[in-house]
């Protein structure tokens, strides 16, 4: 009788698409570097950027904000090899591109449009 309340179980999550691991949310502070924008620039490296990233399954949602502005975001998808690639919307009509890793030893994100902010991100 056991095993079968056991098998149902095991069936009836089967069937409902199986337990759902818990978001993981990354996340990194740091300074700009020069984007190829801003060549020969000296004022990217004084920008300090928190980027947020959040892997729910393939779903991948970030928030960054550059001190001082408005926060941004961008959703994508994340590839069967861990890498995403989309572009943000930040002032004035311009876009960051975005591209990144998430896999086991290799979690980045970078940024890339005015400045670069290559972040190495860690598990929040």
């Amino acid at each position: 009788m056991r095993f079968s309340i056991f098998a149902g179980a095991v069936a009836g999550l089967l069937f409902c698409g199986g337990v759902q691991a818990d978001p993981v949310v990354y996340t990194w502070t740091g300074y700009g570097g020069f984007g190829p924008k801003t060549a020969g620039s000296t004022r990217c490296p004084s920008y300090k950027m928190t980027v947020n990233v959040t892997v729910d399954g393939d779903s991948v949602k970030g928030v960054f904000q550059q001190e001082g502005r408005d926060q941004r975001n961008f959703e994508t998808t994340l590839g069967k090899d861990g890498a995403f690639k989309t572009t943000a919307m930040v002032g004035n009509g311009g876009v960051m591109d975005v591209t990144g890793t998430i896999k086991d030893g290799e979690n980045t994100v970078l940024l890339d449009g005015y400045c670069r902010f290559d972040a190495k991100l860690a598990k929040r």
